[in-house]
């Protein structure tokens, strides 16, 4: 659950910066949020977040 919440954020955080440079419009962010709560319905939801899951689990191991 941290992991997603973390990503929801980030997300979040990348469309405000998006908003405010003018590289994002509202429509499009209107979209892109559409896009995501039909996905989370589908069957492809649970095969997303397990990619998800394990692309943190290797970003988190490695070591600078």
């Amino acid at each position: 659950m941290a992991i997603s919440i973390s990503l929801v954020l980030l997300l979040l955080i990348l469309a405000v910066i998006f908003l405010r440079n003018g590289g994002l419009k509202i429509s499009h962010a209107l979209v892109c949020a559409m896009l995501g709560f039909f996905l989370a319905g589908t069957s492809m939801a649970p095969t997303i977040q397990d990619g998800l899951a394990a692309t943190a689990d290797v970003v988190s191991s490695l070591k600078p």
